[in-house]
């Protein structure tokens, strides 16, 4: 069985200068010389923005993990690790499912520590905060848009009122979907939406026909005064 080993990552942008790959890797260095830490392999993504959900480094570092070829992962900093903090909350599920141990040193966080396990509680809060604006603010936007008429979800491509003709004309669903040129699939949707509209018609014809019975009932007869 092979030793694992322990994964240093680093990263830089285009626009990064301060902190350039080579900076990175002689704090990780100054780290493991410190600690006394050996069989380490660097992973290095140069030029690659964070915002990038895949990074051939950290792809490749996610792998080993997955493969249990690492016990621990070390980072200079949270942000050369990860875009979002939903992205790290995620790969530090992983790594505690792994058994992996996570340390970022600019953050001097890490996961074996009481800290760091306070740190992780925290995060997982702020990431299910995060999701729930986001769902927020996706559900304001959806309703806007609905209030000033703009069209939600995929364009509709289909000849409804051909095909509403053909259904009313008793063709087969296969005869319809060669006539209309679409699929079998689309005259059903179309035949569900005609339902539901003759339905919605039927209900509110009912509604009115009772408010007019009521409104009758309620007439006052007044007597012929030549009676």
């Amino acid at each position: 069985m092979s030793t694992k080993r322990v994964a240093a990552y680093c990263r830089v942008s285009t626009s990064d200068q301060s902190t350039g790959i080579e900076s990175q890797i002689r704090v990780l260095k100054q780290y493991f010389e410190q600690n006394k830490i050996e069989n380490i392999e660097f992973f290095t993504d140069e030029g690659v923005s964070g915002t990038k959900s895949s990074r051939p480094a950290l792809d490749r570092l996610m792998t080993a993990v997955e493969n249990d070829e690492v016990s621990s992962v070390v980072v200079y900093s949270f942000s050369r690790f990860a875009r979002s903090t939903t992205h790290l909350l995620s790969a530090l599920q992983i790594f505690k499912k792994k058994g992996v141990h996570f340390v970022s040193l600019t953050e001097k966080i890490d996961t074996n520590s009481a800290v760091g396990i306070a740190i992780f509680s925290i995060l997982a809060s702020i990431s299910q905060l995060e999701r729930d604006l986001i769902a927020d603010r996706v559900k304001i936007g959806l309703a806007n848009a609905r209030a000033k008429g703009k069209l939600i979800g995929r364009k509709k491509m289909r000849d409804s009122d051909l095909i509403r003709k053909l259904i009313k004309a008793g063709m087969s669903y296969r005869n319809i979907a060669n006539v209309a040129k679409c699929s079998h699939g689309s005259v059903s949707a179309e035949r569900r939406a005609m339902k539901k509209e003759e339905a919605e018609l039927k209900r509110k014809l009912q509604e009115l026909a009772e408010q007019e019975s009521k409104m009758h009932e309620a007439t006052v007869v007044f007597p012929d005064p030549a009676s």
